[in-house]
């Protein structure tokens, strides 16, 4: 069987390489590069900690596990780390934390109190703010470096076999417009033109549009002004040694693996402008800034942030989708929130489910079909993270 995998992001490659392992032809095609997308912008904290839906849950736990699977087996520099998590709440988050932690608790999770003592080696670099009344330690998450698995997924495509080829990919079809051969085929911007027996969207936060241009309905948020739920702040520190991720009431913190270590600070992101990206000293990142230093051992010595603005990938629900949009049985759409955590899990299922025709009974809940004839205004809103823990 040809595929053509449009969008080489975290889930585009892994899809691209789960199809390859099992025999597939497959074309990837990206307009810009590998990871250059919405994976190029990501906290990567793996993670089902605040995953209320029981399916998203479920599929969250999965992803987790799937990461360990692949760490063992995928060739390159290691790109995954179970560095374990760690929450700080202060006396107007304990309560929520609390909750969570009983919630997560009761469904199996890895969640326990700790001490300051305890909290400190796992905290490494960071001191535990005076304001501090509770610590919780979720030693089964941890984080990614986007760019190296993006790296080691297409590479082991390559390696199979796999074909990546740049390209703006500006529509799909199935069926009337090709040949019963060919199944389906993409559109460059150039004009050129690919078939193949499947297409697989997987463009980030560019998938509803490209949808859209094949004659699909993919309901996702698409507005990138400044309030929108899609836009988040990331800064970038180099002289940051951290032990794990760590989540305070003011801050998001994850090591960097070799890279500058990555903070947010989420209640900031809805004043963020994007057609105008904080500037150094600006009100933002002033904020971010002191923050930042008030958990640092050397309070006296302010760090350097370079901060980059970042979109999410985001259905209308705030669920995946995954799967064959109604009268389209040869363009699969795969989307998510949460990415980072689904990518190795969904470039199996996908792949099996394409190639097999089985459905796969942890995707079952996030067809496009759910989707179908509801109307947007009816749609439940999708509320950006602001609590510890969520992401």
């Amino acid at each position: 069987m040809k595929v053509i995998v449009v969008g080489a992001g975290v889930l585009g490659t892994g899809v691209a390489r789960s199809l390859t392992l099992a025999g597939a032809e497959v074309l990837l095609l990206d307009r810009r590069g590998p990871g250059a997308g919405t994976s190029s912008t990501t906290f990567a904290w793996t993670n089902a900690n605040r995953k209320p839906d029981p399916d998203y849950y479920r599929l969250n736990l999965a992803g987790m596990a799937e990461h360990e699977e692949l760490a063992r087996e995928l060739p390159g520099e290691p790109a995954y780390f179970r560095s374990g998590g760690v929450q700080f709440a202060d006396a107007d988050s304990e309560p929520w934390l609390a909750e969570n932690v009983e919630r997560l608790r009761g469904l199996g999770y890895p969640a326990r109190w700790v001490t300051r003592a305890e909290a400190a080696p796992l905290v490494r670099g960071l001191r535990i703010p005076e304001e501090t009344t509770a610590i919780a330690h979720f030693p089964a998450e941890g984080y990614v470096r986007p760019d190296r698995l993006v790296q080691n997924l297409l590479a082991d495509a390559v390696r199979h076999g796999a074909v990546l080829s740049i390209g703006e990919v500006v529509s799909t079809s199935d069926g009337a417009s090709v040949t019963p051969s060919d199944g389906a085929s993409v559109t460059l911007a150039d004009g050129t033109v690919h078939t193949a027996d499947q297409v697989v969207l997987a463009t980030g936060r560019w998938t509803g549009d490209l949808a859209a241009h094949s004659g699909i309905d993919l309901p996702m948020i698409t507005d990138t002004g400044r309030g929108s739920p899609l836009v988040g702040l990331l800064g970038y520190v180099r002289a940051l040694d951290l032990g794990c991720v760590v989540h305070t009431p003011g801050l998001n913190l994850r090591p960097g693996a070799g890279l500058p270590a990555v903070v947010q600070a989420l209640d900031l992101n809805p004043e963020v402008d994007p057609a105008r990206p904080p500037a150094p000293g600006g009100e933002i990142a002033t904020t971010i800034t002191r923050r930042l230093t008030a958990l640092l051992p050397d309070p006296g010595q302010a760090p350097e942030i370079d901060f980059r603005v970042g979109f999410r990938a985001l259905p209308a629900d705030g669920h995946p989708i995954a799967g064959y949009p109604p009268e389209h049985p040869r363009t699969y759409c795969l989307a998510s929130h949460g990415g980072i955590t689904l990518a190795p899990l969904l470039g199996r299922l996908v792949a099996t489910e394409i190639l097999t025709g089985e459905a796969q009974e942890l995707l079952e809940p996030f067809r496009p079909s759910r989707l179908t004839g509801v109307r947007r205004a009816d749609l439940p809103a999708v509320g950006r993270p602001v609590k510890l823990g969520e992401q």
